[in-house]
């Protein structure tokens, strides 16, 4: 068993983004997910003005979802400033109806805001509140990228942990990755550093805050997991009870290092280890009751 926990896709073909890719289709998405032997994916909503040129509201990945109920796992995204753009503004009424119809989490967070902002943690009560997970984007600074804003050390994603402790947060995107070297600078802090690691912030934060777990997809999460291998392999059996594999498929070419990536690791990793980030962990997280259905 196999699962992705970070895909797009979109039900038709729109503006592209500026380097001309765009979402593959559903069916293509699938088509992706049958060639490296996936099994189920996390299909990922994205509302964001930020986020490119692409919309994904949560109803088109319902309907995708219910084209292929038995390998997607739908998302729905919200953005903070949405309904009143207020505090005030109760988000579980969003989150309750999308639940309803079928979603597990809340993602990919891809507004450009500071992650501690006011809003931002407004629609994190309620997603607490509803025992919903969230997958977030860090982005690098405020202005010319997507996704929330936090510093150099991650200070902001600190604080949401201490805040909400019932929130669970699928931490994602090169400064989130980063931050697992204590050398990462704001200079490299953006883009897949190589070589040794020295145990940073993000080792720190996953020893202090166990519902801060991590999505392993992307050159982000390849790359962690690949440029100090030893240091993978210890990283791996630590956390192995929150850590998830996953792609980002984000276009019809995309040809992904992960999925190879990950299997070559069985057996350099504990058995428990492999299983629990191949699928274990995320049917957990999710309750999608698929260990269940395997007990005898």
């Amino acid at each position: 068993m196999l699962i992705d926990c970070h895909t797009h896709a979109s039900r038709s073909r729109a503006v592209p983004r500026a380097s001309g890719s765009d979402y593959p289709l559903v069916e293509e998405l699938i088509a992706k997910l049958d060639f490296y032997e996936i099994d189920r994916a996390v299909l990922l909503s994205g509302v964001a003005p930020e986020a490119r040129s692409r919309f994904v509201p949560p109803e088109d990945v319902i309907e995708m979802y219910e084209r292929y109920p038995d390998r997607l796992i739908p998302f729905c995204s919200l953005d903070p400033r949405a309904g009143r753009n207020s505090v005030e503004e109760d988000f579980r009424r969003f989150l309750q109806i999308y639940r309803e119809m079928g979603c597990r989490g809340v993602g990919e967070t891809t507004c450009n805001l500071p992650m501690d902002d006011p809003l931002v943690w407004n629609m994190f009560s309620a997603c607490a509140d509803e025992g919903m997970p969230v997958t977030i984007h860090i982005g690098p600074r405020i202005g010319g990228c997507y996704g929330l804003y936090d510093e150099l050390g991650l200070p902001r994603l600190e604080k949401t942990l201490r805040e909400f402790p019932d929130l669970i947060v699928f931490g994602h995107s090169q400064p989130f990755w980063a931050e697992i070297d204590a050398d990462v600078t704001q200079e490299t802090r953006g883009g897949s550093v190589k070589g040794s690691v020295r145990p940073g912030r993000l080792v720190d934060l996953f020893e202090r805050y166990e519902n801060l777990w991590g999505d392993l997809s992307a050159g982000s999460g390849h790359n962690a997991l690949t440029r100090d291998p030893a240091f993978a392999l210890e990283f791996i059996e630590s956390f192995r009870d929150r850590l998830m594999f996953g792609t980002d498929l984000a276009y019809p070419e995309h040809e992904p290092p992960n999925p190879a990536h990950f299997r070559s690791l069985r057996g350099e990793v504990s058995d428990e280890a492999w299983e629990n980030l191949a699928w274990r962990n995320i049917d957990r997280v999710l309750g999608l009751g698929i260990e269940a259905l395997q007990k005898p």
